[in-house]
């Protein structure tokens, strides 16, 4: 009545490998969900595709970020979220301060680009060579601060 059968202790053996892999593999599953980038890139191509000059923020629960002209992706502990924008390219600003990318931030900032620019093409120029630059990652802000801007029939919209 109290034996013990052969095959109950491969019972027991089986049930604790399994119990180890379980827990192995719940331990290593993050622990917070991933960033939302398809918000960001609603309230990108919300500003891009205004057919006004318009401002936005959106505040980011991420700790790293890479915006292209084409796409924005954010990284977490959750794990990394990209989405691709619909609309025309936009120009990054990062945060570098050149002296070319400390003008354009000044202008994200809100300053009209006619008292950091001395003219619109100096302007469409220096929003081309923001665009065509590489693109890294880099920390991420709080808040991400998007501005579309209008300069002598010039339209660029400004992430940074």
């Amino acid at each position: 009545m109290f034996e013990i059968h052969a095959d109950a202790m491969y019972t027991w053996v089986g049930l604790a490998v399994v119990s180890v892999a379980v827990f192995g593999v719940a331990a290593t599953l993050p622990t917070t969900p991933p960033p939302d980038a398809t918000g960001l890139a609603h309230t990108v191509d919300s500003v891009a595709t205004s057919e006004y000059a318009a401002t936005a923020e959106h505040g980011l629960a991420a700790e790293r970020i890479r915006i292209t002209p084409h796409r924005i992706a954010i990284a977490s502990d959750g794990g990394t979220a990209s989405a691709t924008l619909r609309g025309v390219p936009i120009t990054p600003v990062p945060p570098s301060m050149t002296a070319e990318h400390a003008r354009l931030r000044r202008v994200l900032a809100g300053v009209p680009p006619d008292r950091v620019f001395d003219d619109p093409t100096a302007f469409a120029d220096a929003a081309a060579r923001a665009q065509a630059a590489t693109h890294r990652w880099g920390p991420a802000p709080d808040r991400l601060t998007v501005r579309g801007v209008v300069y002598g029939g010039h339209r660029v919209t400004l992430v940074g």
